[in-house]
Formats: structure tokens, C-alpha cells, sequence
């Protein structure tokens, strides 16, 4: 397992690759490219159609660890839950990436956005946003706001985002997503639900001339690792785990 394994109950890596033009969707095309990606990863063998225009390619997820490929109308995405090691799940974002120029026609040119997602699920039966609200304070200006006598926080989901270069194509954020509504709240009736950390480092627009994408996602890695290893597990991740085992 990976090092972030331990640090959340379910740790994943997602790749979003979109794309200014819409992706081929012939049929011989789709197969094709998923037949390629299964000639690597032979226990991927459940295709299916979502939508009637999003294709995907995935493995069994009985033992909860599977990886995933799907063609989207306007995004190619690649992702592995809970991977064996961060360099397997590299691995398979190489390969999406060094298919797709040949195979589904998409230029450095084309791209939207590249994204490289670093994904950390927290389950918890309770309300997410006091939790986060108790685990990682809400700061001094809103300190007197959570001390309102009856109060109770009901929407609380911190995110920060920086660009890395001065034209502010180059991004890192740190969010977080709650799943608990004012419902919930309001009659103490909670699910054990997913209580989330992303971390996401993203490219804007197309690639230099000079640049694959290959070459773009490992540079993503490489920033998505150190803002992990810096900024976001003795800072987020350690308190909200200390956290829930305190409830």
C-alpha cells in the first residue's frame, strides 16, 4: 500500500484530462482504445455505457481496491482506489495519456484543463461540517460566528486555491467536501457518509509545444506529492482523524 494509505479509510489518485474538442465516440475507436488499455491491465474486464455517451473500463470492487478508465464526451479520465503503491497508479495515467494522442485524436492543443486529483474519504455517521468546523478551527474571524449561543455549523467546506506561475496556469487546491445536509441536521438522523480531502494540481490550456502529457502528469505529481507532504497531512488530514476517533 501506498504511504497515504493509512492517513483516511480510502485513498485514490483521478486523472481528468479535458478537452476543448469532443472525443470520438465510434464504436470502433472506443473499443479499440480500451482494448489497449486492458492488454496492460488484464483484470480490468467490466465495460459498460453511462449516460448513453460516457464509456468505462473497470475491475471487480469487491475487495475495494480497483482501477477505472473512462471516456467522457469532452474527458478522458483514469483513476485507482486504494493503489497498491503511487507509482502503479502513475503508471496507469501514463499509459491513459500515451494512448490517447493516437488513439482517440487528442492533440496537446485540445487541452482544457489537465487535472491530477489526490483523493482522501473519511467515513463518519455525523455532521461533517462540525466535524471539519472542530478538527480544523475556522479561524479567528469567524471564532465569535461558531459561538452564537443555539448555534450549529450546517455548511462549513474550507478550499484554498494558488497558482504556481505568473500567468496562473499552473494551480494547487486544497478542498474539502461535506455530506451533510440541513436535514440531517436538523433531525439527527446521519448515514455514515464519505467526509472528503482533495488535493488537485491542474494545467490550464494547451501544452508547450515541447510538452507531452506524459511529461505534463508527472510534473502534477511531482506538485500534488509536496503540497500532500507539506501542507495537508499534519495540517488536515492527522486532526480530522484524531478527530472522528475522539466522537
Amino acid at each position: 500500500m501506498t504511504k497515504y494509505a493509512s492517513l483516511a479509510d480510502d485513498f485514490y489518485v483521478n486523472l481528468n484530462l479535458s478537452t476543448e474538442m469532443e472525443l470520438p465516440g465510434q464504436r470502433e475507436t472506443i473499443l479499440h482504445f480500451f482494448e489497449c488499455v486492458q492488454k496492460k491491465y488484464p483484470s480490468m474486464r467490466k465495460f459498460y455505457c453511462r449516460d448513453k455517451k460516457d464509456f468505462v473500463l473497470e475491475e471487480e470492487k469487491d475487495n475495494g481496491r480497483y482501477r477505472w478508465v473512462a471516456v467522457e464526451t469532452k474527458r478522458l479520465c483514469s483513476g485507482q482506489v486504494n493503489p497498491s503503491s503511487l507509482e502503479s497508479v502513475l503508471d496507469q495515467h501514463r499509459l491513459v495519456l500515451d494512448l490517447a494522442p493516437a488513439l482517440l485524436s487528442v492533440s496537446p492543443l485540445d487541452c482544457e484543463a489537465l487535472d491530477l486529483l489526490f483523493g482522501f474519504d473519511f467515513a463518519f455517521r455525523g455532521n461533517h461540517n462540525s466535524l471539519l468546523a472542530e478538527a480544523l478551527g475556522v479561524g479567528p474571524s469567524f471564532d465569535r460566528v461558531c459561538e452564537i449561543p443555539g448555534g450549529r455549523v450546517i455548511n462549513y467546506e474550507p478550499s484554498l486555491t494558488i497558482a504556481l506561475d505568473e500567468d496562473c496556469r499552473t494551480q494547487v487546491r486544497v478542498s474539502t467536501e461535506t455530506r451533510t445536509n440541513a436535514f440531517q441536521v436538523r433531525t439527527g438522523e446521519f448515514s455514515e457518509d464519505q467526509l472528503s480531502v482533495y488535493v488537485t494540481a491542474r494545467q490550464y490550456g494547451s501544452l508547450d509545444p515541447q510538452t507531452s502529457y506524459v511529461e505534463a502528469i508527472d510534473r502534477l505529481a511531482k506538485v500534488a506529492c509536496e503540497v500532500v507532504d507539506t501542507c495537508v497531512i499534519e495540517q488536515i488530514l492527522r486532526p480530522l482523524a484524531r478527530t472522528i476517533a475522539l466522537r
